[in-house]
């Protein structure tokens, strides 16, 4: 299973960034993606997560109500729409994959991940 996460830049407060999760070699009906973040200096920590078994989407009360989540099945993408972006979001974001429904917040639970992209919010 390959996970590659793209979308990464530089924009404002108050912008907006999309960033993808294309996964390959994963065949399966039933998974769960998740996105954490870890800005410098900091842990890892969970942002969102999306469970396909019911389209069930979660996030950090951090992002709660300006980040949403969504899907491509045909073409193995799950992406992560960041609004009203402020400078404590700057991180490196990353996706992860779990083989089951389950959206666990600890970086520990997740067996796949992406490679991590950086996203900076500044004026």
């Amino acid at each position: 299973v390959q996970l590659q996460a793209s979308g990464r830049g530089l924009v404002q407060p108050g912008g907006f960034l999309r960033l993808s999760c294309a996964a390959s070699g994963f065949t399966k009906s039933v998974y769960a993606i998740g996105w954490f973040r870890q800005a410098l200096g900091k842990e890892r920590e969970w942002v969102s997560c999306f469970s396909s078994s019911d389209g069930s989407t979660y996030f950090a009360d951090s992002v709660k109500g300006r980040f949403t989540i969504s899907r491509d099945n045909a073409k193995n993408t799950v992406y992560l729409q960041m609004n009203m972006l402020k400078p404590e979001d700057t991180a490196v974001y990353y996706c992860a994959l779990r083989e089951d429904r389950l959206c666990y917040s600890g970086a520990y639970y997740w067996k796949y991940w992406g490679q991590g992209t950086q996203v900076t919010v500044s004026s």
